[in-house]
C-alpha cells in the first residue's frame, strides 16, 4: 500500500479515535450533571461546548485533509513531508499514549481511561487547531516559499488575465458575427419587407389581393428561416411604413395576413 494511503487510512482511524474519546467525555459530562444512562442527549453546558468542539475539530480534521493535498512541496518544506503527515494522522492515538503515561501510578481504571481520553484531546486539538497552522504560516517566511510562493500567483494573475482577455474576444467575435448575419438577414429581407411596408397602405378594394400577396411573403419567409425570420421580416416592414409615412399610425395587417403560417398565431406574441 503506498504511503499516502496508510496515512489517509492512520487519519480516518485517528479521527474515529478522536470522537469516541468526546464521546466518553461527554457521557462523563452527562452523568455528572445527574442525566441518567438512558437519556441520550444532555442540555448542560459542558455537553453543548463538548459538541460544539467536537464538530469544529472534525470540520477542521477534514479539511486539512483536503487541503493539505493541495500543498506544493517547496512552499510547505515541513507540512508536505510524509513524516509530518503521519505525525498528524497520528495525533490522537499519540495524545492517548501521552495520557496513559501521565496516568502511571493511578488507582482505578476509570482515572486511566480519563488520562488517555483527556490526553487525546488535549493533544489533538493543540496540534490540530494550533500547532500546524502556525508551521503552516511560519513556513510561508522561509525566503525559498515565499519567493515561490510570490512567482506562483504572479502566473496564476497572468494565466487569469490571459483567460479573461480570451473571453472578451470571443464574446467580441460573436457580437460581430451577430451583427454580420443581422446585416446578411436585413439585405435578404429588405425587399420583401419593403413591399410588405408598400402592401399595408393598400385600399379596401385590393385588400383580398394584398392579402394573398402578404400570405406568399409570409410562406417565403417561413421557409428561409422559421418564425424568427417572420418577426424580422414584420419588424423591418412596420419600421419602412413608418419611415416612409413620417411615423404615421400603422394599422398591422401583417400579423392578421399570416395567421396559421408555420407557429404564426395572430394572438399577443409580439
Amino acid at each position: 500500500m503506498p504511503i499516502r494511503q496508510r496515512i489517509a487510512s492512520i487519519h480516518l482511524a485517528g479521527t474515529i479515535w478522536f470522537i469516541l474519546c468526546v464521546g466518553y467525555i461527554l457521557a462523563i459530562a452527562m452523568l455528572h450533571a445527574g442525566v441518567r444512562w438512558w437519556i441520550v442527549f444532555s442540555i448542560s453546558v459542558h455537553g453543548i461546548l463538548l459538541a460544539l468542539l467536537l464538530i469544529s475539530l472534525y470540520v477542521f480534521a477534514i479539511f486539512r485533509g483536503i487541503s493539505s493535498s493541495q500543498k506544493l512541496q517547496v512552499e510547505h518544506p515541513i507540512t508536505k513531508t510524509d513524516q509530518y503527515a503521519f505525525f498528524y494522522a497520528a495525533t490522537p492515538f499519540l495524545g492517548g499514549i501521552a495520557g496513559l503515561l501521565g496516568m502511571i501510578g493511578a488507582e482505578t481504571i476509570k482515572q486511566f481511561i480519563s488520562g488517555i481520553t483527556l490526553g487525546t484531546l488535549g493533544t489533538t486539538f493543540l496540534v490540530w487547531v494550533i500547532v500546524d497552522p502556525v508551521t503552516g504560516l511560519l513556513e510561508m517566511f522561509f525566503p525559498e516559499s515565499r519567493k515561490h510562493y510570490i512567482q506562483r500567483q504572479a502566473e496564476t494573475q497572468i494565466i487569469k488575465e490571459k483567460k479573461q482577455k480570451e473571453r472578451e474576444l470571443l464574446l467580441a467575435e460573436a457580437t460581430a458575427q451577430k451583427k454580420s448575419n443581422h446585416n446578411h438577414l436585413y439585405e435578404a429581407l429588405k425587399p420583401q419587407a419593403e413591399r410588405l411596408a408598400s402592401l399595408l397602405s393598400v385600399n379596401a378594394d385590393d385588400f383580398k389581393q394584398a392579402e394573398r400577396e402578404a400570405a406568399g411573403i409570409g410562406v417565403n419567409a417561413w421557409q428561409m428561416g422559421g418564425l424568427s425570420y417572420m418577426r424580422e421580416l414584420r419588424e423591418m416592414a412596420l419600421d419602412i411604413y413608418r419611415q416612409n409615412n413620417n411615423n404615421k399610425n400603422v394599422v398591422d395587417y401583417i400579423t392578421f395576413w399570416w395567421d396559421g403560417i408555420g407557429e404564426w398565431r395572430n394572438i399577443s406574441l409580439f
